[in-house]
């Protein structure tokens, strides 16, 4: 069996954008997955994924907090529970607006390592 907590993975801190990102599955996961990669994002009050894109298709997930999604020129709110799908090369972010952390899962394929945590983490992105 394949198992771990997610809170026990460290994890990858954006001080930029008050970001904290826990890969689950994936090329650079806890667990190696196959075909996806999967993961845990706290963002706090006033912190961001910045807009970016990539080949991959992707899902965010919202599990705790409020804010806005944009996806190429649409923006909408969202809340516990919103699930969005984003195609693949289109411009997307996710924006912490509410008071408190923000929790999201992410999953997106095929499994790779996102090119755009290494822009943040040269501040590029932000």
């Amino acid at each position: 069996m394949k198992k771990f907590n997610i809170f026990d993975i460290e994890g990858m801190d954006f001080p930029l954008v008050k970001r904290r990102t826990r890969v689950m599955y994936g090329e650079n996961g806890a667990i190696n997955g196959e075909y996806f990669c999967q993961g845990y994002v706290v963002i706090q009050p006033g912190g961001s994924i910045p807009l970016h894109d990539h080949e991959t298709i992707e899902t965010y997930t919202i599990l705790k907090g409020t804010g806005k999604v944009v996806i190429g020129d649409e923006t909408e709110p969202v809340r516990p529970g919103d699930s969005v799908y984003i195609d693949r090369f289109l411009t997307h972010g996710l924006f912490n607006e509410g008071e408190e952390e923000m929790h999201l899962m992410f999953v997106y394929a095929p499994k790779m390592v996102a090119e755009h945590w290494a822009q943040e983490k040269a501040g590029e992105l932000h």
